[in-house]
């Protein structure tokens, strides 16, 4: 088939790229003067602010208005501080704390921040309810298991990201809270009618819409009871029904990664792109490994399906015109101030404590390692920086008889983050906690199981400031980096 070089930029418009390297390279400067709508950063391009705000302001340059975007939800999924740790809580603090005003304040400090680094799409916030504690995928992610407070906070996040200069983008529609299952490995099943969908799942996306979001992205699970056998984001029943028709959504519809097997391990990417595109979906966020051969298939395989009439045309310049849309809303957006210390004083107020926390005496500070999940990555948590000498134990290797040893007549706390999905940590901590009843258990996870001990400490996040936060209430003193 000749080249069509209208066709083409209609396909470009339609693509979220990432690239390999802390400089654009010129696959990507080119794309994006020919027309491809934006790029996705994740942590393999980020070194720091000044780095980042030279790279971004470079792609600003190479068209008009691209989009610049990130996953930056606050807490456990940070990019901007994949090194160190977020300096926000993250959506399971803020809703333990319950302050819409305050979740508004801390995204529109958090959206500030995105605007002076150079980005201008912000695929935040998670607006799923989380109703399943063992979900491998979102966990601390989500505001809570409560409806309701998910979509009061969601409207916040998304009002404050937009009033700090970023457009938001609800994640991840239909809702994927009640899943056992991570996306990024397989299909994921949600148990849900349509009635338990509307009262549940959907009510923190209604309130999203409602607020004026610019984005959402689609989650690939599945929803059988809905008659799904495929995932949501390759739907029309979802994205033209739900979506567009029922809650009213106008704006732009992003794909989750197009790269995770929930929907491309069949199919392959090229192929999800089409049929996502032909449910309705205008953004195809490729994911972090897709680069310029991958991006130049995906590209035919759009342009080959208009031709054979697997795609409309129409359909094609509709996506289009929506990103466009995009583009040009996020075009000089006016932008927030950010303001300094509210992560940390807002982590601060997220802090529970059960029982009463002793004086320390020379602590012993053993952290339980915990898999970060595909969507978190290696990012540093947990006590060290204010505990020097922690140690962190792999639970199905560490000798118990050995810590007690070495906590003897001293002080003993243990970290974990989210024991209640790992048996061998839960174990290991029982064990602890009956040997030392008076030993400290500072959870940095979801608090969804608790052992018998003195104290037991919930930060529901394990960003820097979640850590510093339980710091502090076991003595370190405020912005101190030893005890």
């Amino acid at each position: 088939m000749p080249a069509d070089p209208q066709l083409d930029r209609l396909a470009n418009a339609t693509l979220l790229v990432p690239f390999e390297s802390y400089d654009a390279p010129r696959w990507v400067l080119d794309g994006l003067a020919e027309g491809v709508a934006g790029v996705c950063l994740f942590h393999n391009n980020i070194a720091d602010a000044e780095q980042v705000t030279a790279l971004n302001r470079r792609l600003a340059e190479a068209a008009d208005s691209p989009l610049v975007s990130l996953d930056e939800e606050g807490g456990d999924v940070t990019r901007i501080g994949q090194r160190e740790g977020s300096g926000y809580p993250g959506n399971a603090a803020l809703g333990a704390v319950d302050d819409p005003e305050l979740t508004r304040a801390v995204h529109r400090s958090l959206g500030a921040e995105l605007s002076e680094l150079g980005f201008t799409l912000d695929l935040a916030p998670s607006a799923d309810v989380n109703t399943v504690a063992e979900n491998p995928g979102i966990g601390t992610r989500s505001f809570g298991a409560d409806p309701e407070l998910v979509a009061r906070h969601t409207a916040a996040a998304v009002a404050g990201l937009q009033e700090g200069g970023v457009a938001a983008c609800a994640k991840h529609f239909p809702g994927h809270g009640a899943t056992h299952q991570d996306s990024h490995t397989e299909l994921p099943v949600v148990d849900a009618d349509r009635d338990l969908l509307f009262a549940r799942e959907l009510l923190p996306f209604r309130a999203a819409v409602q607020e004026g979001v610019q984005a959402v992205l689609t989650a690939h699970i599945r929803l059988p009871l809905l008659g799904l056998t495929g995932a949501a984001t390759l739907a029309p029943s979802v994205v033209n029904g739900l979506l567009r028709t029922e809650l009213g959504f106008t704006g732009t519809v992003i794909t989750d990664a197009l790269d995770m097997a929930g929907v491309s391990a069949r199919i392959g990417i090229p192929e999800a792109a089409v049929r996502a595109l032909s449910a309705g979906c205008d953004l195809l966020c490729l994911g972090r490994f897709v680069y310029a051969d991958q991006v130049a298939a995906i590209r035919s395989a759009i342009t080959a399906a208009v031709a054979e009439g697997r795609l409309s045309g129409e359909r094609l310049e509709e996506a289009a015109e929506r990103t466009a849309r995009l583009r040009a809303w996020t075009a000089g957006r006016p932008r927030g101030a950010r303001v300094a210390d509210i992560g940390l004083e807002s982590a601060r107020r997220a802090v529970r404590v059960q029982g009463a926390v002793p004086a320390l005496r020379d602590p012993v500070v053993v952290e339980i390692d915990a898999p970060p999940g595909i969507a978190v990555g290696e990012v540093p948590w947990g006590l060290a920086p204010w505990f020097p000498g922690t140690e962190r134990l792999d639970a199905e290797a560490a000798a118990p008889e050995r810590v007690l040893a070495s906590a003897q007549g001293r002080s003993l706390v243990v970290v974990v983050r989210d024991a209640h999905r790992y048996p061998a940590t839960r174990a290991l901590v029982a064990e602890l906690c009956r040997a030392r009843p008076d030993a400290v258990v500072v959870e940095m996870g979801l608090p969804a199981w608790r052992p018998e001990c003195a104290a037991y400490i919930s930060t529901y996040g394990a960003a820097r400031v979640n850590g510093q936060s339980a710091a502090e209430v076991l003595g370190a003193s405020a912005g101190a980096s030893v005890v």
